[in-house]
């Protein structure tokens, strides 16, 4: 018998792999699977939080930004992956130093896309369970991977789990069309029902105030998040965006939605001031000219921007109207389910360049979104090229690893065309009609042309093609569009203490029991009420 046949011998038999890492690793991780600095560093907010629990406790009723023990919620956190458990781990005892009883649900996986035996898995559930273990008791620490399941998932519940699957296999191989049959397919949907099973069970007999979890859409957190509306529990989700010490969240919604909607309706009215409107002045600057931005870790373009003659000089474009389609990344968390009236984002774009082949009287620009040069799945050159073998010369592609600044295209472009990009907000903001034919967060907010049918499509691409000028946006509308931006950009993202990629380093700066006090309660304390339910208060 080898080894591997061993293990998954004994990944079945019951204490074989907990008594294996107690006896032979000693208390160390797992091969890749550590957690030294999280267990490093527990002790020390752990001291950090008794602390604030005791100075909360001693100041009776005296009003405070800080939540009272005694008005605490039942908090259930849930995290898998070595990064995000020691982030929900953070922001469990920093709850529990505002007053609240927490627990912390995990599950121990390393990489969501490849298989791993039952043996390894439970080495790494017990090396994490004994990391953890150290938060108490301020957090009450569940392991998924061994608690008691549900018999089976209600059928609801079922299809919205497989429905979860479906979007890891394409957000894993960032591909729209997917093989049920697939072994991505079956790990991903086994790994959810897993899942599934065990919040169900334990959600439904402990039954938490309220429910957060990173993401909520793909993997392990979107199994948990349709467990939690399923049961019709509150519940929160956050995300990461590219700006340091800010969040975002969506309570009772997926984040990565990014649904601006109750913020639009509550400032759409209100003027931006002068400092507002030179700060996204500034911002838009600097995405132009692909620098970096204040607290944007992220750089928007390859190429400062050459201008708009320069871009129609490098691309041979003449007098002809110009449309600008920008695309998105296929397969990219953005895109997903975002659908309005196509099947996918790639349907839009092989029937849309269909459609141009023969109106040679304008020329189409395809811009190809840069984020491919990082990603492994298909191009969206390898779609257009699919559907037009042989691409007219009126259709141009612009290559993701093209040095030529997409805002300069912008520049000479008459119409729009967008899934769900931003580019689509940016064009409108530079005056220029938009088609929005994705769910993206800036469709319907007052200067997009919003599709909802095939039909309507077309029609709309008729009207405004036959006449571009009429279509462009109004000063009412631009001046829109650019509210609209400040709000998304720096209202929207919550002030919060330590970004997902930068966690340590945050750290050093907002170590927890700053952030516990009264300067990091004041700066990211509605945050935190936010996180727990409490209505935002746009």
């Amino acid at each position: 018998m080898n080894k591997s046949t061993l293990k998954d011998l004994l990944g079945n038999l019951p204490l074989t792999a907990e008594l294996y890492w107690t006896l032979r690793s000693r208390g160390q991780p797992v091969g890749n699977y550590t957690l030294r600095k999280l267990e490093r560093l527990l002790p020390e907010w752990r001291a950090a939080v008794q602390t604030s629990r005791r100075d909360v406790s001693t100041l009776g009723a005296v009003q405070t930004s800080r939540r009272d023990v005694s008005t605490g919620k039942r908090v259930l956190l849930f995290a898998t992956s070595r990064y995000w458990l020691e982030h929900a781990a953070l922001l469990g005892m920093t709850l529990a130093g505002q007053g609240h009883t927490v627990s912390l649900a995990y599950l121990p996986y390393h990489k969501w896309q490849q298989p791993i035996g039952r043996f390894d898995l439970r080495r790494h559930n017990v090396y994490a369970q004994n990391v953890l273990q150290k938060a108490g008791p301020l957090l009450e620490i569940v392991p998924l991977l061994t608690a008691k399941k549900a018999a089976e998932l209600p059928p609801a519940l079922a299809e919205a789990i497989a429905l979860t699957a479906l979007r890891d296999t394409q957000y894993t191989l960032q591909v729209e069309e997917v093989n049920p049959d697939s072994d991505l397919y079956r790990l991903r949907l086994e790994r959810n029902t897993d899942a599934a099973r065990a919040a169900l069970d334990w959600m439904g007999s402990h039954k938490p105030e309220v429910v957060i979890i990173p993401n909520g859409t793909i993997l392990e957190f979107g199994a948990v998040y349709q467990t939690a509306r399923f049961l019709g529990l509150p519940v929160v989700t956050y995300e990461f965006g590219e700006q340091r010490q800010r969040l975002w969240l969506a309570q009772n919604a997926e984040v990565m939605r990014q649904n601006t909607d109750d913020l639009w309706s509550a400032r759409r009215d209100t003027p931006l001031t002068d400092d507002q409107l030179a700060q996204v002045r500034e911002l838009f600057a600097a995405r132009q000219r692909a620098g970096l931005y204040r607290n944007f870790a992220r750089r928007w373009q390859g190429a400062p921007s050459e201008g708009g003659a320069a871009a129609r000089a490098a691309l041979g474009l003449d007098e002809r109207p110009v449309i600008l389609l920008a695309t998105n990344v296929i397969g990219d968390s953005l895109t997903l389910g975002r659908q309005v009236f196509s099947d996918s984002m790639t349907e839009w774009l092989e029937r849309t360049v269909t459609w141009f082949a023969s109106r040679s009287d304008v020329q189409l620009v395809v811009r190809i979104h840069p984020g491919e040069l990082i990603t492994k799945g298909p191009s969206v050159a390898d779609v257009v090229r699919r559907v037009l073998p042989e691409i007219p010369a009126h259709i141009h592609l612009v290559p993701a690893e093209a040095k030529l600044n997409t805002y300069d295209i912008v520049e000479i472009a008459d119409l729009g065309l967008v899934y769900t990009t931003t580019v689509g907000m940016e064009m409108a903001m530079s005056g220029a009609p938009v088609i929005a034919v994705g769910s993206t967060h800036y469709r319907g907010k007052g200067f997009t042309l919003d599709a909802d049918t095939w039909e309507d499509y077309f029609a709309t691409l008729e009207r405004v093609l036959a006449a571009p000028a009429a279509y462009r946006l109004t000063r009412e509308q631009v001046d829109l569009a650019w509210a609209y931006a400040y709000r998304f950009f720096f209202d929207y993202p919550h002030p919060f203490p330590w970004h997902l990629l930068h966690i340590w380093k945050d750290l050093e700066e907002w170590p927890i029991s700053r952030v516990l006090g009264e300067e990091g309660q004041n700066k990211f304390g509605k945050t935190f009420r936010y996180l727990v339910g409490e209505p935002v208060e746009w």
